[in-house]
């Protein structure tokens, strides 16, 4: 065995090693950081390669931080009181019409924002909601997790939606709107079933009816960060709330839109999406008069050194001989047909992000691809596959995504405890089920419109 891919491997190892143990809640970002450091001083990954790696996940991450800007702003609009306050009086008293709205909310969050931004916005939100019910931890659990799921999974239908979707999206050199026009379709029809399928594993753990709450959510936040004298705030005062909430994330939806706007003029997407963080920051500074300040301190940036030190990482061992390795073995396989290739890689990416986080699988899976020689639509097609492995195979285990990970550090800040066998009790049936399915969809959607 070579030195490099003696010393990349071990890297790769101990830093996912150190990410799922987490000693003492360890930022995800550090060990990732001290393992690219390793590998750049060990000098696997050059100084060339270092400037193709911040070409590659430069625009995608400056994309992802600003989208998350937005979310930290709606939060301090009190997006989050408002949003729990709407769920409850939707729900009209019916713990089942809760669950369906639950997954309506994260499914638009991570449209509008992304995976991580998504989790960041629903899991708050849904604290807030299950506490004011008052619901047991039992009876909390179901919500929280189905939530989490499809906030996860949600990220497939369009590439903006996830960094590392969007830094394969780099590789492959495929636009947000081949993306969308391909993928769309069968990942939103596979969310549905996954959606369903959580539905009939959980129901009988729902409540049918839920507790009257005393408490008025978005009174709590108004009062204090607004009106701190009053006690009570009035039936108009809530309407012009909501009007407010639904400007503005009528804004943050015409954002979104534009950046697949930009990117089928070839327009840069991080430059719309930091335009439309710096117009909101304006128009809360207007509203609130608020310092942009708290923005530098509330936004995750360990994200970018997290995404940018895996990918170094999986340079090395992309340098080492992995990918030649992988193209030799699957290349075979790939030609036998599109169906059989789209199931393999996309599977493969499945159990690689299970066992190493969906980030350096997908990196692995897509540096693989562009190395086989494949015509356009394939590459594409596959390429997707593998996309559908990394957004929704990926959850099978609760450490397979970056947001997942988050997802579980929340829940721990909240002293919630959601144990392996309540996750596996779901995941289990529900990802692998839901995986098949759409790459099923994937495989006759692309045969319909490119037939």
């Amino acid at each position: 065995m070579s030195f490099d891919i003696f010393v990349s491997s071990l890297v790769f190892l101990m830093t996912m090693a150190v990410i799922f143990w987490r000693p003492r809640g360890l930022n995800e970002a550090w060990p990732a950081a001290i393992g690219a450091g390793i590998i750049l001083l060990t000098g696997i990954v050059s100084g060339s390669n270092l400037v193709d790696i911040i070409h590659k996940i430069g625009g995608a991450s400056i994309t992802i931080i600003a989208t998350i800007v937005m979310a930290v702003i709606l939060e301090s609009f009190g997006f989050f009181h408002w949003s729990a306050a709407r769920l409850a009086s939707l729900a009209k008293g019916s713990g089942h019409r809760l669950y369906w709205y639950i997954q309506l909310l994260c499914f638009l969050m991570t449209l509008l924002f992304n995976n991580d931004g998504s989790i960041l916005i629903t899991t708050p939100i849904l604290i807030l909601l299950l506490r004011n019910l008052r619901l047991k931890p039992h009876q909390q659990i179901p919500y929280l997790l189905s939530g989490a799921l499809i906030a996860t999974a949600s990220s497939a239908p369009i590439g903006v939606s996830n960094i590392v979707n969007l830094i394969a999206l780099k590789i492959v050199h495929m636009t947000l709107y081949m993306h969308t026009a391909m993928m769309f379709v069968p990942a939103t029809l596979g969310l549905l079933f996954m959606s369903w399928l959580m539905y009939m594993v959980v129901k009988n753990k729902l409540p049918k009816t839920l507790p009257v709450s005393t408490d008025d959510i978005e009174e709590s936040f108004f009062t204090k960060n607004f009106h701190p004298l009053k006690t009570k705030i009035s039936v108009e005062t809530k309407q012009k709330r909501t009007r407010f909430m639904l400007k503005v994330l009528s804004f943050v939806f015409i954002m979104r839109c534009l950046l697949f706007v930009a990117s089928f003029l070839s327009i840069p997407i991080e430059l719309v999406a930091v335009l439309g963080s710096l117009v909101l920051l304006v128009w809360r500074w207007y509203h609130l008069r608020t310092n942009p300040v708290d923005i530098l301190k509330k936004t995750p940036w360990h994200i970018l050194i997290f995404a940018f030190s895996m990918y170094v990482i999986i340079y090395g061992l992309h340098n080492a001989g992995l990918t030649a390795f992988l193209v030799e073995f699957f290349n075979p396989i790939v030609n036998q047909g599109l169906l059989q290739a789209s199931f393999i890689m996309g599977g493969l990416v499945s159990i690689l992000s299970n066992l190493f986080n969906n980030h350096p699988a997908l990196m692995v899976g897509t540096i693989t691809l562009t190395e086989m020689g494949l015509d356009p639509i394939t590459l594409k097609t596959i390429y997707l596959a593998n996309i559908i492995g990394s957004d929704i195979g990926s959850l099978l285990l609760p450490i397979g995504t970056l947001a997942s990970l988050i997802w579980m550090h929340i829940l721990k800040q909240n002293k919630i405890k959601v144990k392996w066998k309540d996750y596996l009790k779901v995941s289990l049936i529900v990802i692998p089920l839901t995986t098949i399915v759409t790459l099923f969809l994937l495989f006759y959607w692309v045969q319909l419109i490119f037939a």
